[in-house]
């Protein structure tokens, strides 16, 4: 135990909280917050360096003896106590490359070369903010943002802060996106919360280590409201078609409110904040209009709909039915799964657990500890896994995986679903994937292998050939009975903006220049023949390999706020990404792609088009990415001058 000891002052009636807080710390992230603190290197030092963990979880104890563990928490409460009392002044922030160097240590194991710069800005030592030197006049220049979800409020937080005028549409009643669309019991975050915030704006008090949905939405609510944000929000509006217009170089944008009334809007610079979840995709099955019970899309749920002791058949074994049945089998009365494909479940000692209040007091009052603990896991989470999804050419067995390392972690989880299976074998054919584990979006295992083994859970694996009033039918012949039908089939990310109409320089719309589910951008964030238009989260932006899609969004946002600085102290009226620079990027993101998971024929996945191209993930690491977005290059433009009277 941590003994209080000496004079505390005026914070006296806090330490026996703290003492008892850091009996439960995180030591190699306690550490890391004392070697910032004191500038000391002698907390990264023998003895005090981690030992690497073994599997996933945080690794509290650091491999640490209990003497040495209760002597590092000693010496953190006396050190935390100095600095209250304004004993101990902060050493000065350390530079990118000590960030890099201090994380592998903590870790044990070796970062890519040039990390630091990124870390540095995750860590809140760098800024990533874009200064505008001259800030427009809102006559001058506006931009739209279409969406207040993550991306859209990420957009209104920067050009506010740049003092740029902005206006932001959303179709919803108020800010959060796919979190307050999503209300399905169990709907949660399956990248660890205190990774899930943005960069600048972190919360010392989440609840779980992997939230749900309700404190996901307040997350968004509470950034809404601490950036003044709603105020240049219009609710209830969806933007149904922009064009531009190169007379006035301006785009002209059509949104329509939920009474049918028409608004007009006028901009300089659209940005798309639409994200990739947000229009759900419905099945075509034969006779499903004519279900007499409550039909509910996951992503519409129906709180009004009582599921408690009734049959429930669900259709679809993704992420959101991950979540979902687990939950559900409590209180219907039978849950009835209708599986196309297995998916791998991955185990997460942290996925179920609640943050303790000694936890969260750390996370508040110890400084730094929140900043490295979440730096930890930008690590854990992100980079580390980009190995998991490269295609080695000279791997042996590629109809099960596709590198030594992927065929570990197929041996690894396997394992898991046998052993959570127990002796139901007969379901280990329905439930073991016979793909490569990363070949879909990775699944955060929510008890669904034991809850398939419930004597109330049936999982069908046979084709759906038609529903009925009150079942479903199967290939087999057989009708399986139900009163309630939730359709958890996911949602259409390969129709990337749809439904909008967007015009471009040429008349063309950009579902024409894309086709049905083919979608492509320059850094996934600007295409040409559509000036003065920028996609967050657009093709092939997302981190399929892990970690968390915020941090892509921020680089997205950093280099579309460069490129206003640009436009806005050059006076240039508007910026098309070159064709040349567009093709030369797609053809090497498509060779890079062709040498990852996705490319694997062994499975069907919502990344790949109805042509086999992958859309939704990129190849790249996020540091590849940091990288490339760092600075716009107007080489890959083409310029067009303000005109001057």
């Amino acid at each position: 135990m941590i003994v209080p000891r000496g004079h505390l002052g005026r914070q006296e009636a806090r330490a026996p909280a703290l003492a008892a807080a850091l009996e439960e710390a995180n030591l190699p992230t306690l550490l890391l917050a004392l070697a910032q603190l004191t500038g000391d290197d002698r907390w990264v030092r023998d003895p005090y360096v981690p030992r690497p963990p073994r599997g996933p979880g945080d690794n509290d104890s650091g491999g640490f003896s209990p003497e040495l563990q209760a002597s590092i928490r000693q010496a953190a409460f006396e050190h935390i106590v100095a600095w209250r009392d304004g004993r101990l002044q902060p050493a000065p922030a350390p530079s990118a490359e000590r960030v890099a160097q201090l994380l592998e240590i903590s870790l044990g194991e070796s970062l890519p070369e040039g990390y630091g710069p990124l870390l540095a800005e995750e860590l809140g030592v760098a800024d990533r903010r874009v200064a505008i030197k001259r800030p427009p006049s809102a006559g001058d220049f506006r931009v739209v943002v279409i969406g207040a979800g993550v991306s859209g409020l990420l957009a209104a937080i920067e050009l506010e802060r740049a003092n740029i005028a902005f206006t932001v549409i959303e179709k919803d009643e108020t800010v959060g996106g796919t979190w307050w669309e999503n209300s399905y019991p169990g709907c949660g975050v399956d990248t660890p919360t205190h990774l899930y915030s943005l960069s600048f704006a972190q919360r010392p008090d989440w609840s779980r280590y992997f939230a749900k949905r309700g404190e996901l939405h307040a997350y968004l609510e509470d950034i809404a409201a601490e950036f003044d944000l709603r105020r240049n929000v219009r609710f209830g509006q969806e933007v149904t078609d922009a064009t531009w217009s190169a007379q006035d170089s301006l785009w002209h944008l059509t949104a329509r409110d939920t009474g049918g009334h028409v608004h007009k809007y006028t901009a300089n610079v659209v940005i798309t904040g639409v994200g990739y979840f947000n229009r759900p995709a419905y099945p075509r099955i034969s006779g499903l209009e004519s279900f007499a019970g409550p039909v509910m899309h996951t992503a519409r749920w129906r709180s009004d709909v009582h599921i408690s002791g009734k049959r429930v058949a669900v259709i679809g074994t993704g992420a959101s039915a991950m979540q979902l049945v687990p939950n559900v089998a409590d209180v219907a009365g039978h849950v009835t799964v209708f599986q196309r494909s297995p998916q791998w479940g991955i185990p997460h000692p942290n996925y179920l657990r609640d943050v303790s209040a000694g936890t969260q007091l750390l996370m508040s009052e110890v400084p730094y500890y929140l900043g490295w603990y979440r730096l930890r896991l930008v690590w854990a989470f992100g980079d580390r896994l980009h190995e998991h999804v490269q295609w080695d050419p000279a791997w042996q067995h590629p109809e099960r995986s596709i590198s030594k390392t992927n065929d570990r972690q197929r041996a690894f989880l396997t394992d898991y679903i046998i052993t959570e299976l127990g002796d139901r074998l007969d379901l280990v054919p329905k439930c073991l994937p016979t793909y490569p584990p990363y070949g879909k979006r990775p699944l955060l295992d929510n008890g669904w292998f034991r809850t398939m083994t419930r004597d109330d859970v049936d999982l069908v694996t046979d084709d759906i050939v038609a529903i009925h009033s009150d079942g479903v039918t199967t290939a087999d012949g057989r009708t399986h009975p139900a009163d309630v039908l939730v359709l958890a089939t996911g949602f259409k990310p390969l129709q990337m903006l749809a439904p909008m109409e967007i015009h471009g320089r040429s008349g063309r719309t950009l579902r024409q220049v894309w086709g049905p589910d083919d979608a492509r951008a320059y850094l996934g964030i600007t295409i040409p023949d559509f000036p003065n238009f920028f996609c967050l989260l657009g093709p092939n932006t997302f981190a399929g390999h892990g970690g968390s899609g915020i941090l892509t969004i921020e680089l997205e946002m950093r280099y579309v706020m460069e490129m206003l600085a640009l436009m806005i102290d050059r006076e240039i009226a508007s910026v098309e990404c070159r064709q040349e620079a567009h093709d030369a990027y797609n053809e090497e993101l498509d060779a890079a792609l062709a040498r990852t998971i996705w490319a694997h024929p062994g499975m069907t996945t919502y990344y790949r088009n109805s042509r086999g191209r992958v859309v939704v993930p990129m190849p790249w690491t996020n540091l590849d990415y940091w990288h490339r977005t760092r600075h716009p290059d107007l080489d890959d433009y083409v310029i067009q001058r303000r005109r001057t009277e």
